[in-house]
């Protein structure tokens, strides 16, 4: 009976870890995640498989703020490629995200025709992270905890998180323009 039962118990020990080895290494999808949109809806950005997506990590009181006028100009070039932004309101850094989402949306439409999707606010970084942004800052080419505003994460077709791009790397700049341009290539 003794035997029995450690038999029992060792397998299913061995299931156990095959099943964790089976799931916890894979990579998720950037694009596996449900969120809220900035109007409080549900999105599903499973719809943007396909596409070249850029997320970044916005705010209204930053002195990267302005970078909204490039990050538009950017979408609009490239959107009828297949390529997205969407824009992901944070207060994680010196509190300059502490608008409602219905006030950052007035302010992203008014100050910047901002027409490219934008998220509910979120935590992009400590205790409190959202799942997108936990997957984000584990699985790009360059790991570890969001730094500032405006820091993007470039996604190729498939989901996969091929590039990051700290916040001082302008919407218009070559290096961000050229990786854009090459996944949208493949």
């Amino acid at each position: 009976m003794k035997l029995s039962v450690f038999a029992l118990i060792g397998i299913a020990i061995l299931i156990g870890t095959a099943q964790s080895a089976d799931t916890g290494d894979k990579k998720m999808s950037a694009l596996a995640f449900k969120m809220k949109d900035i109007d409080g809806k549900e999105v599903d950005l499973a719809k943007y498989q396909g596409n070249v997506v850029m997320f970044v990590n916005v705010a209204s009181k930053c002195g990267y703020t302005k970078q909204y006028t490039g990050l538009e100009a950017l979408y609009k070039k490239y959107k009828d490629k297949g390529f997205v932004i969407i824009g992901v309101p944070a207060n994680n850094f010196g509190k300059q995200e502490p608008g409602t989402d219905a006030e950052i949306k007035e302010f992203c439409s008014t100050k910047y025709n901002v027409s490219f999707p934008m998220l509910s606010k979120v935590s992009v970084k400590g205790d409190d992270i959202t799942p997108l942004y936990k997957n984000l800052t584990a699985n790009a080419p360059t790991t570890g905890a969001v730094k500032w505003n405006f820091e993007k994460f470039l996604i190729n077709k498939k989901g996969d998180i091929t590039g990051r791009f700290l916040s001082a790397v302008e919407p218009d700049s070559k290096e961000l323009t050229s990786a854009v341009e090459a996944e949208l290539a493949k």
